[in-house]
């Protein structure tokens, strides 16, 4: 079980291992863009990881091929839908501009 913080509203959800941060982020109501329903195709549900990346899965191909077409990535980028929560340290993220959950 790890902790996951939603930047900006600073909300706090627990996360159990093996989730994906699309599915934790939906499953605590908190709108997210998602069009390709997780199968790292579209890059809508693109995210900062701000704290944790070690408790987070590692960039597969799929999601890292998906992060080179999209504009504004950046060192902390994922897709909620291919990051899957390790449990080993807690995570802060941050939502992205409009239609991210603000």
């Amino acid at each position: 079980m790890a902790t996951l913080t939603i930047l900006p509203a600073g909300k706090t959800i627990e996360v159990t291992e093996g989730t994906t941060l699309l599915a934790a982020l939906l499953g605590a109501e908190i709108a997210i863009p998602h069009k390709c329903e997780g199968q790292a195709k579209c890059g809508s549900c693109h995210i900062f990881v701000q704290e944790g990346r070690k408790g987070l899965s590692r960039i597969a191909r799929a999601e890292n091929d998906k992060l080179d077409t999209i504009v504004g990535v950046g060192s902390k980028s994922r897709l909620a839908c291919q990051a899957t929560v390790l449990g080993t340290e807690n995570v802060r993220i941050e939502l992205l501009g409009f239609g991210s959950g603000l």
